[in-house]
């Protein structure tokens, strides 16, 4: 079993830090909205994307398919009252010569893998798509 150990902190007026291995991520914990750091919201969606390209990349390997470049874009849609994220879409594109049917066993894997995929497909929904693109 593997586990996880961040540390988090936080000044006000909310500007804060989280440490995870030998990185450091800012992130806004303020009352209201930072235009520059990521919100919570943003961070959770970042950690899916993470998740999503790191089995991309994961499992061009078991699987043998090469690709040149993926670009993910994760859209979250968060319910006001009581607050929690609702739904998710993604659409991830690969540059790759892998034809459909390696495609569609690539995506497969690449969400019944996911740590993150799995967790929060358990608390709201996700839709999402892997398109296959000439050039990124």
């Amino acid at each position: 079993m593997l586990e996880y150990k961040i540390t988090a902190h936080v000044l006000p007026p909310g500007t804060a830090k989280a440490e995870a291995n030998q990185s450091e991520i800012q992130f806004d914990a303020t009352s209201g909205r930072d235009n520059v750091l990521p919100n919570p919201a943003e961070l959770l969606l970042t950690s899916l994307a993470a998740c999503i390209l790191k089995n991309v990349q994961r499992y061009s390997e078991i699987l043998k398919i090469p690709y040149r470049k993926a670009r993910l874009t994760i859209h979250g849609e968060r319910n006001d009252n009581p607050p929690y994220m609702k739904e998710i879409n993604y659409k991830l594109e690969v540059e790759t010569d892998a034809d459909e049917r390696i495609m569609n066993n690539w995506h497969k894997n690449i969400l019944k893998f996911g740590t993150i995929t799995n967790t929060l497909s358990k608390a709201c929904e996700i839709h999402g798509e892997m398109i296959k693109k000439e050039k990124l």
